[in-house]
């Protein structure tokens, strides 16, 4: 795998991006892993979760993906909205391992319950609007990640917060989708639905005004009788609550703006990748977010750059019709003579000629990525870049995290 790491770098000369001064740094107390899907998000977060626990943090890493791997790298059988310690994780520096996966309805059933007494409660986790609302209402996952996030700040149980964000196939969602479910459980449609439950139900329709009764009808009408029901009497039981959603979600903002706070954009050297981490860094400068620089993911290197593509193809198209001549190559013009013992076979030759046709392939993706990452190195100069080189298979094991870890570094 060392042989990976080395490539040629022509026109490649961004700043390099320290990590370890980062999570050594006792001020630094969030990481957020932001990138679009399928780029290792979610194993940079456990590789830096871990690195920063073995020299001597107590790390939390909290991911958003609903596949498994991060369990199974950990030793873990499950993960679930309670951190579960990581065993196996050299502890001699005095740091621990934790880890979670978001349980998204079981985080806004914990803010209901914390913030009703139980009989509201109840009336608000029994309601089937909520119910669908918790569940699947767009937004809710990326607000109940802030939620998590804020929770596991105040709690100060640890010391380093490593945060995977949720795949989305638009960039940052996780930043908008609090102002979204606020406004919209804050929304002024949603206050007048509710309007009639909150004074008494049936009985305040005496004090709504005739405009009110038509909208209400017309409401039933398009959405239904019982889910307009539904709304009405989920919002009277939520309405103590109502300020706290945009309260806390304007908080954890805050705190992601706050010192202490750092953003890793996480990308693969592929054009649509890194066009969108280009957004990503764009977008979070907008915002005010300390961005700490960009890993690059998947990086493919070769240790025999000398040999172009250009002359490796070549060489194979010789070898290939060398090893042709040789299957009709007739014996009797050796006239009896026997062909030297240490003469390559026509299989030989093939192979050989396979073998430079990748490293032809392989250089002509080198060069590819070494053009992408070049544009985005010249857009955003001030951008510091660490590559990991792209690994021959799967990350499944704390080894292979520490692994990452060391490149990350």
């Amino acid at each position: 795998m060392t042989g990976t790491v080395k490539s040629r770098r022509t026109g490649f000369s961004a700043r390099q991006l320290e990590l370890d001064p980062l999570i050594d740094d006792p001020a630094t107390r969030i990481v957020v892993c932001c990138g679009s899907g399928g780029v290792g998000k979610t194993t940079t977060a456990a590789a830096l979760g871990l690195r920063a626990a073995e020299r001597g943090r107590d790390v939390v890493v909290l991911t958003i993906d609903p596949a498994r791997r991060l369990a199974q790298s950990m030793g873990l059988t499950e993960l679930d909205n309670t951190p579960r310690r990581v065993g196996g994780v050299d502890e001699t520096k005095g740091g621990s391992l934790h880890a979670m996966m978001l349980d998204m309805k079981r985080t806004f059933d914990e803010i209901v319950e914390q913030h009703a007494d139980r009989e509201r409660a109840r009336q608000i986790l029994e309601n089937p609007f909520y119910q669908s609302l918790s569940s699947s209402f767009a937004g809710t996952q990326e607000y109940m990640a802030m939620e998590k996030l804020g929770q596991l700040h105040g709690g100060g149980d640890w010391d380093l917060i490593v945060v995977d964000t949720p795949p989305s196939r638009s960039a940052l969602d996780f930043l908008d989708a609090p102002q979204r479910l606020g406004s919209f459980l804050d929304g002024r449609l949603i206050r007048i639905l509710s309007a009639p439950a909150k004074v008494g139900g049936r009985g305040a329709l005496k004090f709504l005004s005739a405009g009110m009764g038509l909208m209400t009808g017309a409401l039933n009408k398009v959405v239904g009788a019982h889910l307009l029901t539904d709304i009405q009497t989920f919002v009277a039981a939520l309405d103590t609550t109502f300020g706290g959603f945009r309260k806390r979600a304007d908080a954890t903002y805050k705190l992601l703006q706050a010192p202490g706070t750092a953003f890793l954009v996480v990308a693969a050297p592929e054009k649509d990748a890194l066009r969108e981490a280009a957004y990503f860094v764009e977008r979070l400068d907008a915002e005010s977010m300390p961005l700490a620089g960009l890993v690059l993911n998947r990086v493919h290197g070769t240790g025999a750059g000398q040999l172009s593509a250009e002359r490796s193809m070549a060489a194979a198209e010789t070898l290939y019709e060398r090893a042709y001549d040789e299957d009709t190559y007739d014996e009797d013009t050796y006239d009896d003579e026997e062909p030297a013992g240490d003469a390559p076979s026509a299989d030989d030759l093939r192979l050989v000629a396979g073998l430079l046709t990748l490293h032809a392939e392989r250089l002509r993706m080198i060069g590819r990525e070494e053009r992408v990452r070049t544009r985005f190195t010249s857009i955003h100069p001030d951008v510091p870049v660490v590559e990991v080189p792209a690994l021959p298979g799967d990350v499944h094991d704390l080894d292979g995290l520490r692994s990452i870890g060391g490149h990350l570094a």
